[in-house]
């Protein structure tokens, strides 16, 4: 099966600086983005799973697709304010990728803030007609993730982990961390390692910080079987660690 992440014809990647390979910054940005793919992949289906009138459900699902939201903006926050000022000073023959990836940045941002009202009013009222509204806005969410996700891993990240040093790649990772609250993390931990295959798991579990190991182990991983089956009733639920 071809890996999601593979360039497709006629898109071409910036020429990598000169020098060794400072940081694992596209092992790191493939994980999260199987979280992503996923969450946006399924957030129409979720939308269309309650029921006009099920207020409960919705206020459940609306919840769970905020925070996906949230989620998704704070990443793109963090490689705006921590990432890609850095390429562009560091790599200025990336400058045309750079600028492709701030406008996609741009055109997501665009789309959670039009899709943030739909949803308030879905969760209060959940009717055919604003449910109808708010997958179809999620689904074109996701046509521009599916596109932007795989690019910036293909074409940015090679030339990031040249330039960019452990420390900072973590510090990505760090201004999310410290936008949620503990309880938060640990379930939407459970999340990501379950869109991600086996080695990649072991890997991500192993670069978190001990403290959101440890919440993971003695709550997360219940929390996060409690979430999937209240999201997906009688699916099996995926693996995690």
């Amino acid at each position: 099966m071809t890996d999601f992440f593979t360039m497709h014809p006629g898109e071409t990647a910036p020429p990598l600086p000169p020098g060794p390979v400072l940081c694992t910054g596209t092992a790191g940005m493939r994980r999260i983005h199987r979280f992503f793919l996923w969450a946006y992949n399924e957030a129409p289906g979720l939308v269309r799973s309650v029921e006009p009138g099920d207020t409960a459900r919705s206020a459940y699902v609306g919840e769970v697709l905020g925070n996906f939201d949230k989620v998704l903006h704070i990443h793109h926050e963090g490689e705006d304010l921590l990432m890609y000022p850095q390429l562009g000073q560091r790599a200025p023959a990336c400058a045309l990728h750079v600028a492709q990836m701030l406008e996609q940045h741009r055109q997501v941002t665009q789309r959670l803030e039009g899709i943030e009202p739909v949803r308030l009013r879905w969760i209060a009222a959940p009717d055919a007609e604003s449910a109808a509204e708010l997958a179809a806005r999620y689904e074109d969410l996701s046509a521009i993730l599916k596109v932007h996700l795989r690019r910036e891993v293909t074409e940015v990240m090679p030339v990031a982990d040249r330039v960019m040093t452990e420390k900072e790649m973590d510090g990505l990772g760090q201004h999310s961390i410290e936008q949620f609250d503990k309880k938060f993390l640990v379930t939407y931990l459970g999340m990501v390692l379950a869109t991600n295959p086996p080695a990649d798991r072991r890997e991500l579990f192993k670069e978190i910080p001990p403290p959101v190991r440890l919440g993971y182990r003695l709550i997360g991983r219940r929390m996060y079987r409690k979430q999937y089956s209240m999201l997906f009733p009688g699916r099996p639920i995926p693996e995690t660690l």
